[in-house]
């Protein structure tokens, strides 16, 4: 099933909202907007995202891609958010969406 413009753009305000020093994964964002899979979030992100926090948006794990793990890593720190052995401290930077069953 092809991705809408409608959740596209429901994905991008999701990330919008994030606040600073805080993080969301990529499954709580697909959550959110309703989507079956958090790949589609990653696609999004890809795409389209030059404009928004896109440093914000993690895996479950805490683990950044590879491709931007440094870039993304420095700029969360700026923040305040905790890294450790290169991974973000999901326990406190977890930023739970409205209206969710995790919000």
């Amino acid at each position: 099933m092809a991705t809408s413009d409608a959740q596209v753009e429901q994905v991008r305000a999701l990330v919008a909202t994030i606040p600073v020093g805080r993080v969301a994964t990529y499954g709580d964002i697909a959550e959110a907007a309703g989507l079956s899979t958090p790949r589609t979030v990653g696609w999004i992100m890809r795409t389209d995202s030059a404009d928004l926090p896109w440093h914000r948006v993690i895996g479950a794990g805490g683990r950044p891609a590879a491709h931007m793990a440094d870039r993304q890593l420095r700029l969360l720190a700026a923040e305040g958010v905790a890294i450790r052995d290169g991974r973000v401290d999901m326990r406190g930077a977890r930023f739970p969406f409205p209206d969710t069953p995790n919000g």
